[in-house]
């Protein structure tokens, strides 16, 4: 099995930064994984920010993951098209040991300036995530990976996902980057065991770990519920690092464990401080168990034969349809009932969407995330 290495999520953030300034010269990060479509629409990059990557490049220790592809857009739009010409010229400048995106698609009416929701699990859905995997593949040419999500509507879709990305990866032979916060937020927003939900994934497909922090964010609809948020804006819980301890081993083919935090969550030295300890918690976990992990010198690369892309984009109307209405309920409605009464009288209700069962607080939730999100894009 390869050894794992300890990784932060580093970008171009002087709050991040200076919090991981302190591992850096102490030699501890051993990868850095980088946002690099958050620097796409960046003028000018600091030259010891490009120096650094390149260091990290130049020992393959350098991971990309892309935060505003929207996977799921079933309509195939500009954006993306601009996307992948720029991965492109991005993995010509600098060598990724990988690649990976998020799940789900972008809420806002371009679906690059909103925040990644849940879809539903059919055949049309599946085919639109399995082309454009291989449309990024194809642009940065080295093994790809999708993200699990923190956030879904109901039991059944959290059930479902681990099965649904183990077919979305394969024609790709691609990898899961398995976030431990984001199995944090399922367990407590659906009350479901982790034996029960760690079963249905995939991990031997697990390349990559995330540990982060979140928020918690009471319901006005249901009191005394309160909803877990994949915010990235707070110290790791003890759970996740269990989470971690438990998981670790059952990965045979995780080689990056990555620690993630935004910046607006380390503004001070005390949660700088906080972060470096955490930090230090996640490479002991790491190291503990490396001790005891069989070094094999051939790596899975996760990489299949790589073709020419010649057949046009999938697309489905109806779906982008239903996604530009969904998006328009979430951002606009005035409240949770608004929201309810203008999504039964919708395309989804009654549709694959499976709006019927959407819990609650979960559409709550939505309404939340998606109302922060067009805030920030305007």
């Amino acid at each position: 099995m390869p050894r794992i290495l300890p990784a932060v999520a580093c970008n171009l953030d002087t709050n991040i930064l200076t919090a991981c300034l302190p591992l850096l010269e102490e030699s501890r990060v051993e990868a850095i994984e980088w946002s690099f479509d958050a620097l796409f629409k960046v003028r000018q990059v600091p030259g010891w920010f490009l120096e650094l990557l390149a260091a990290f490049s130049k020992e393959g220790r350098l991971i990309g993951h892309g935060v505003f592809f929207s996977l799921f857009s079933a309509k195939w739009l500009p954006e993306q098209e601009t996307w992948l010409q720029q991965l492109k010229e991005t993995s010509a400048a600098f060598h990724f040991d990988h690649v990976t995106e998020h799940f789900g698609f972008m809420t806002g009416r371009d679906f690059h300036q909103g925040a990644p929701l849940n879809i539903p699990y059919t055949p049309s859905t599946l085919a639109i995530g399995q082309d454009r995997l291989q449309r990024i593949q194809a642009a940065c040419c080295c093994p790809v990976g999708l993200e699990n999500l923190a956030f879904s509507y109901c039991l059944d879709e959290v059930k479902q996902h681990g099965e649904f990305l183990d077919e979305l990866l394969e024609p790709a032979n691609g990898f899961i980057i398995l976030d431990l916060h984001n199995l944090y937020c399922q367990l407590h927003n659906f009350d479901i065991a982790f034996d029960e939900l760690i079963a249905l994934y995939p991990l031997d497909r697990v390349r990559e770990i995330h540990i982060s922090g979140g928020s918690w964010e009471d319901s006005n609809i249901m009191p005394g519920r309160k909803v877990r948020r994949d915010t990235h804006d707070d110290s790791v819980p003890p759970e996740v690092f269990r989470l971690l301890q438990i998981v670790i081993d059952r990965c045979p083919n995780l080689k990056y464990a990555v620690m993630e935090q935004l910046g607006n969550g380390l503004a001070t030295e005390d949660r700088r401080t906080v972060f470096y300890r955490d930090f230090l918690r996640m490479e002991a976990i790491v190291n503990e168990n490396n001790t005891g992990r069989f070094t094999d010198p051939v790596d899975i690369s996760f990489l299949p034969p790589l073709s020419d892309i010649t057949q046009p984009p999938i697309e489905d109307e109806t779906l982008y349809q239903q996604q530009l209405e969904l998006s328009a309920i979430l951002e606009t409605a005035d409240s949770y009932g608004e929201a309810r009464q203008r999504l039964d009288r919708s395309t989804l209700a009654h549709s694959a969407w499976r709006i019927e069962s959407w819990e609650p607080y979960m559409l709550e939730t939505a309404i939340s995330i998606a109302r922060k999100w067009a805030a920030v894009a305007r």
